[in-house]
């Protein structure tokens, strides 16, 4: 499986093809209102070869080793899709993806693609920030009566929260890489500085409250 110097070689590719941004003096606003010092894209890994396939054949190892009774890839719309078709197409898996609310017209689907009960699915997103939109996810799938074995990022942010939310509803998160991991990186490539790293981290101890 992925160590410590995948994640970090995986951090090194965010930053360098700038799906990641490090900004302490001049933070980004999320769309919650939120004031942050980073803004995570991950969409932008499906421009680079390199980094796209390091991630699929690295869900691919997690899945083999982890999760080899997986019978179903399920992306959470929409940053999950795209690297879970990938993932589904290398291991030869059918693939679903859970909408984060029903449409308006049609069958309102929440899941689309075919479930069926009992079959033990794995669950991607590419990024995991406070955990509500990807439990919602899981929780869409366990009402289908679908076994959820767990759930792969390629992104996490560390949140004390996102961690809590997974324990509550029982979904172990793997994440190919992290936050600490990027700040600490970012720090020893000159990146950031000592400082910079001190206000990075803490923002992520309380996000909400942050640059306030």
């Amino acid at each position: 499986m992925f160590n410590n110097e995948d994640q970090k070689e995986l951090a090194s590719q965010l930053i360098k093809i700038e799906a990641v941004k490090l900004s302490p003096k001049q933070p980004f606003t999320w769309s919650s209102g939120w004031k942050a010092p980073i803004y995570c894209d991950n969409r932008k890994t499906l421009s680079f070869q390199e980094t796209r396939n390091f991630i699929k054949n690295h869900f691919a190892d997690l899945t083999r080793e982890k999760y080899p009774q997986t019978q179903v890839i399920a992306g959470v719309a929409t940053g999950g899709i795209a690297h879970g078709v990938l993932l589904a197409d290398l291991l030869n898996l059918p693939f679903v993806y859970v909408r984060d609310k029903a449409k308006n017209h049609g069958e309102e689907n929440l899941i689309e693609g075919i479930i069926h009960p009992g079959q033990k699915v794995l669950v991607i997103e590419d990024l995991v920030s406070t955990g509500e939109s990807s439990i919602n996810a899981v929780e869409t799938l366990r009402q289908a009566q679908a076994e959820v074995l767990g759930m792969a990022s390629i992104f996490t942010y560390n949140f004390d929260v996102a961690e809590e939310m997974m324990a509550k509803a029982n979904c172990e998160l793997t994440s190919l890489t992290n936050y600490k991991v990027l700040v600490e990186l970012a720090k020893e490539t000159g990146y950031i500085n000592n400082l910079q790293a001190e206000v990075l981290e803490s923002w992520r101890e309380s996000p909400a409250e942050w640059g306030r």
